[in-house]
Order: C-alpha cells, then sequence, then structure tokens
C-alpha cells in the first residue's frame, strides 16, 4: 500500500506524463477484412462482440488455441506521432495472427483500433487478461 502511495506522489509530481502499469506491455497493429474465417471460431458471424472490438494474437498469447476463450482489456501507452486517446478497451480473441512472423504482440480489428488510437503504424499498448 505504501508503494502505491509513494508511487501516486511521483506521478502527481511528473505531471501525469508517466503512468502506474499494472498489466502487460506489448505492440498493438491494425488488420482490415476480411475477418473470416477465424482460427478460433470459423466462418461463424455470431463470434464477433458488439463493436466488433477484437482481436488476433501472435504466438505468445496464443497457447495453441487456448487463448479463443480469452479477453483483454487494453490501454494505448505510445506511438510515433502520439496517437492514444486516453481510455481502456475491452476486447475478445478471435483468431491468430494471419502474417509470419506477426507483426505485434496483438492484432485489433480496424473498429478495435480506431477506439483507442488515432491513426499510426504501431502502438505501444498495456493489456491485462479479464
Amino acid at each position: 500500500m505504501a508503494l502505491v502511495v509513494i508511487m501516486a506522489v511521483i506521478l502527481s509530481l511528473l505531471g501525469g506524463e508517466a503512468s502506474l502499469v499494472l498489466g502487460d506491455i506489448g505492440t498493438a497493429t491494425s488488420y482490415h477484412p476480411p475477418y473470416l474465417p477465424t482460427r478460433c471460431y470459423g466462418n461463424r458471424q455470431d463470434q464477433f462482440p458488439p463493436g466488433n472490438l477484437f482481436v488476433a494474437v501472435g504466438e505468445g498469447l496464443w497457447d495453441n488455441g487456448a487463448a479463443c476463450v480469452r479477453r483483454y482489456k487494453l490501454r494505448c501507452l505510445s506511438g510515433s506521432k502520439k496517437p492514444c486517446k486516453g481510455g481502456t478497451i475491452d476486447v475478445k480473441v478471435v483468431d491468430f495472427c494471419p502474417k509470419s512472423p506477426c507483426p505485434s504482440t496483438i492484432l485489433l480489428s480496424s473498429d478495435a483500433f480506431a477506439a483507442i488510437s488515432r491513426p499510426d503504424t504501431k502502438i505501444n499498448i498495456e493489456y491485462v487478461q479479464i
């Protein structure tokens, strides 16, 4: 508890330019339609959550397909052109990264990417499984 208070004081002294990270750190890029078929749910249209906030994950998170039932809360931390909009989004894993090698830790649907970031090629993210 004391460490959290100390961190809060440090953050306030820094003017809020730093943040307390509670999840894992990775990178994200966007990917675009066609999204079907996916490695998790094939051609099922009902796999996509409201708002199309879904992702494909790279090898590090794929876990031999066990990632298909996972949800993550993520937020944009930084990028080359200050792209972060602030806030977090909840996303659902629906696919394995379709590119080899995967260009980032997580590939966000174009709608998910737009929800947390202005246009950019790659952003740094914080993510935690929920």
